[in-house]
């Protein structure tokens, strides 16, 4: 979906049954083969693809995950993604391009040792790459950054308005440009800064995709919403009091977070927003809570769960898309995935390029 409809699926892997038999309602069946990734054998893969796009789970390089980074054994089936990857290599079926999209604490990740291994070993397999973070928000009304790292074969030229002499400030943060200063000197000496167009302005609020009669949550009573507010610090409670003010109709996201208070001690604390925005979708496996809407009306506020649609919105999806019928498994299945006009944007402005450039035939991908 993501990609978009010149693109074709040779072949899906996902190791989730519950999100397999999602992905089987929307798209159909033959393509997907839902197992470990350690399972999968090149013989499984029809063909040679222009593209592989992996999302390998982000918890053991999460900032609030253990720590384990790739050697984690969530984050770390990495390792038999590549080992598969190095597999179709030597068999003479490289892909064209390789496209890797993870949190941004990759970057940062065992000191960089995690960013730089991955880059390492993509340019050890004969590809060049690069990096860049691009946040969801430019898209929708989602806060939500991450990083991709896209790698081009050597043997492939490029239109050279896709390159930079340097980092951007769009694309390449802080953390993105220290992380490319602890690579290896081979590596860095193949690095590509990769130059993408910026999006046009967003104008979709948070409010614009709420549902005001959502079947999958119901409204909380009065005295749940006080217990919320209740939570709240006085930076909060200042930011409800002006959305009473506003003389209209304010639409907040609330994430509950464990802080500590003025004496050191932990506590739990409901934490508001009335920008617009939504803030970053997580899984409880990602450590966090679900996300809340706080709708303030004058005097009058209510609050609720996210609803499965507004997930699904927040992350770009159609209405058309179906859903899980089971609230956690929808939450779930959206808080994992990857923002489709993100992805959109990259295949318009750096993939298809490139294939086209190299006169490539149909667009397939894996």
């Amino acid at each position: 979906m993501g990609l978009g409809p010149k693109w074709t699926c040779l072949f899906a892997n996902d190791f989730d049954h519950k999100k397999s038999r999602s992905y089987n309602r929307n798209w159909g069946g033959g393509v997907l083969k839902t197992s470990d990734i350690k399972n999968i054998k090149t013989s499984d893969l029809p063909g040679q693809s222009d593209l592989v796009w992996a999302s390998f789970p982000c918890q053991d390089l999460s900032l609030a995950g253990g720590g384990a980074g790739l050697k984690g054994g969530r984050s770390g089936v990495f390792w038999p993604f590549w080992g598969l990857m190095k597999n179709l290599i030597d068999e003479g079926k490289a892909p064209q391009i390789i496209a890797l999209e993870n949190v941004c604490g990759t970057l940062t990740s065992h000191g960089g040792k995690d960013f730089a291994a991955i880059c390492t070993a993509l340019n050890n397999g004969g590809y060049r790459c690069g990096a860049v973070v691009i946040d969801a928000a430019l898209f929708t009304p989602q806060s939500r950054p991450r990083l991709f790292i896209i790698a081009l074969r050597n043997d492939l030229d490029s239109p050279l308005n896709l390159f930079d002499h340097g980092p951007s400030p769009k694309w390449h943060t802080r953390a993105l440009k220290a992380a490319h200063e602890k690579l290896p000197p081979k590596v860095k000496d193949n690095w590509l800064w990769w130059a993408i167009p910026e999006p046009p302005v967003r104008k979709i609020r948070f409010a614009d995709l709420m549902e005001d009669d959502p079947a999958s949550v119901d409204w909380r009573t009065q005295e749940q919403t006080r217990r919320l507010i209740s939570m709240m610090s006085d930076v909060n409670l200042a930011k409800l009091r002006d959305a009473k003010k506003a003389g209209r109709r304010m639409v907040g996201a609330v994430y509950r977070r464990t802080r500590r208070d003025g004496n050191g001690f932990k506590v739990q604390r409901a934490e508001v927003r009335f920008d617009g925005m939504a803030g970053c979708l997580r899984t409880p496996a990602g450590g966090s809570s679900r996300q809340l809407i706080m709708v303030v009306d004058g005097k009058t506020v209510k609050s609720r769960l996210i609803s499965s649609r507004e997930t699904a919105r927040l992350m770009g999806l159609p209405d058309a898309y179906e859903l899980p019928k089971n609230y956690n498994e929808a939450y779930h299945l959206t808080g994992d995935g990857v923002v489709v006009p993100v992805v959109r944007h990259l295949a318009a402005h750096v993939f298809e390029p490139i294939l086209s450039h190299n006169a490539c035939r149909g667009r397939e991908a894996a």
